[in-house]
């Protein structure tokens, strides 16, 4: 039976920088108990929302690349998707992220969005 614990992410601002690492699951070291080997975590997101609390139009991008990353082919929500003035928009959806994946991206004006999100951790 899986035992993964529900999380939350954020809300955090949004930075204008397309390349801003926004969630990861990586952890530096394990201690567990006697007997078992925990190896690393993962993490399965089912909700987005993205707020813009201007007065204007502003768009998003989200990748899930390595850290820092935003390469062509791995465009994940939005390469450049407008959210009305004082309006969100929500993403549903189940996507894993593993250790090596980061969901990268940002915002055409810093701090004009907020970020927040849903899902799941479990340990491998």
């Amino acid at each position: 039976m899986a035992a993964n614990k529900v999380f939350r992410f954020g809300p955090v601002a949004m930075s204008s920088t397309l390349t801003t690492n926004i969630l990861n699951c990586t952890v530096s070291s394990f201690s567990g108990p006697v007997g078992i080997t925990l190896t690393g975590l993962y993490m399965i997101v089912r909700h987005i929302r993205i707020v813009n609390k201007t007065a204007s139009a502003v768009t998003f991008s989200l990748w899930i690349d390595a850290t820092g990353g935003n390469t062509a082919g791995k465009e994940f929500i939005g390469t450049g998707l407008s959210v009305l003035a004082n309006s969100a928009y929500d993403w549903y959806g189940m996507v894993r992220f593993d250790a090596a994946d980061f969901l990268v991206g940002g915002a055409s004006a810093a701090t004009s969005m907020s970020i927040e999100g849903e899902g799941e951790i479990g340990v491998l």
